[in-house]
């Protein structure tokens, strides 16, 4: 602990290192191992998992963007274990207005600049490099990228393993397993090179290119892309479908579409 560090009494800190002219607020929890960089700040109510890192300059656990939160109701911010979160990355806990939780999985990376606003809900292994940022209410899937610089609508979905490129700005949902590019964001096939490092077969990657031709470059409604798509029961196909079905904000239309 820097003998310039600002620390809350109600913080609870484990076996932590905490560098010069960092805040940590109230009711701040950090687990074993974290390690909080020069000047950076953690505001609570927030929970912090073991060994994450958050550099200088990140201000994590802020209070929610929205004209619509009530700073007197109580919201949370929760990250997991193994993250990395870059210089001048930002991270809001939840809105009264929403969730009330802003939630982050395990061995994510934030790289500086990037933002998860109010009410995201990001799973494990996310990438958002310099840049990306979340808006309110987004969730990503286990495993997604996101390019330098694009952006995510509000409640917008970006599913598993799905890649976002520079600078692309989605205002719908990105299917899992998707490449996504452009203003505004539309699909550009399958991320066959992350389903591979993902471990995916083969086989599951044959039946998902089927599936995914048939759902977006074929021009059927909704329904009957899905009625048409075979091996449903297939993990990854039946993923792909249970995402799509349920969209709310609609799905961005792949480039190929007929």
């Amino acid at each position: 602990m820097h003998p310039t560090a600002v620390v809350d009494p109600s913080a609870t800190l484990g076996d932590v290192e905490v560098g010069p002219y960092a805040v940590i607020g109230a009711n701040v929890t950090l687990a074993d191992g974290v390690v909080v960089g020069p000047h950076a700040v953690v505001l609570g109510p927030t929970t912090v998992g073991a060994r994450t890192r958050i550099d200088a300059h990140a201000v994590v656990g802020g209070e929610a963007q929205d004209n619509r939160h009530d700073p007197s109701v109580e919201t949370r911010l929760v990250i997991g274990e193994d993250n990395v979160i870059r210089e001048f990355c930002t991270v809001h806990r939840g809105s009264s207005a929403g969730r009330q939780l802003t939630q982050i999985g395990d061995r994510c990376v934030f790289m500086s600049h990037s933002h998860v606003a109010c009410d995201g809900k990001v799973g494990n292994d996310v990438v958002l490099s310099t840049s990306a940022t979340l808006a309110g209410n987004v969730d990503v899937g286990h495993g997604a990228v996101l390019g330098v610089g694009a952006a995510v609508h509000q409640f917008c979905r970006i599913g598993r393993l799905a890649m976002v490129g520079q600078g692309a700005m989605c205002t719908q949902d990105v299917p899992p397993f998707s490449l996504a590019q452009g203003d505004r964001a539309r699909l550009f096939g399958l991320h066959v090179v992350g389903l591979k490092r993902a471990g995916v077969s083969p086989e599951a990657v044959g039946h998902l290119k089927e599936a995914w031709r048939i759902l977006f470059t074929e021009g059927l409604p909704l329904r009957a892309a899905v009625a048409r798509v075979e091996d449903a029961e297939l993990a990854e196909v039946a993923e792909l479908l249970a995402f799509v079905s349920s969209s709310r904000r609609g799905i961005a239309r792949s480039v190929g579409r007929r």
